[in-house]
């Protein structure tokens, strides 16, 4: 049974290149795409991924607001944040939320080694924050 993913973010070209490299692992799926943080909440109620793919500024409701939300209410899906605007005070409140991988959008090469770590019950946090 492959892993399902879900890719919350504002932006439809970034939506795209995060589907792309994660369709390249043969043992995932993509479940769904949302494109604001109220979104990202009722796809995540309704697919129950294994993991989300996060932005932190979307339309709606932040990253880290749709993360505290999926850990109360939906434990077992890894929340994944992918940021532009990523420093270590946003970290320090992913951390909080019980977001389990952080990367910058300039590193989003690394987002399938992120998705394996959590996967495996592991953190991810990138090394330039």
């Amino acid at each position: 049974m492959p892993h399902r993913i879900l890719i919350a973010d504002d932006s439809p070209q970034v939506r795209t290149g995060i589907r792309r490299m994660i369709e390249r692992h043969e043992d995932w799926e993509i479940c769904g795409e949302a494109k604001d943080g109220h979104e990202a909440l009722l796809k995540t109620y309704e697919l129950c991924p294994d993991v989300i793919v996060l932005d932190f500024f979307m339309p709606a409701t932040n990253g880290i607001v749709v993360a505290r939300e999926i850990a109360e209410k939906c434990p077992k899906t890894a929340v994944v944040l992918c940021s532009m605007y990523l420093d270590s005070q946003l970290a320090g409140l992913a951390r909080e939320a019980g977001i389990a991988g952080i990367l910058s959008k300039s590193n989003a090469g690394q987002i399938v080694n992120c998705i394996e770590t959590v996967l495996r019950g592991e953190k991810f946090y990138a090394s330039s924050i």
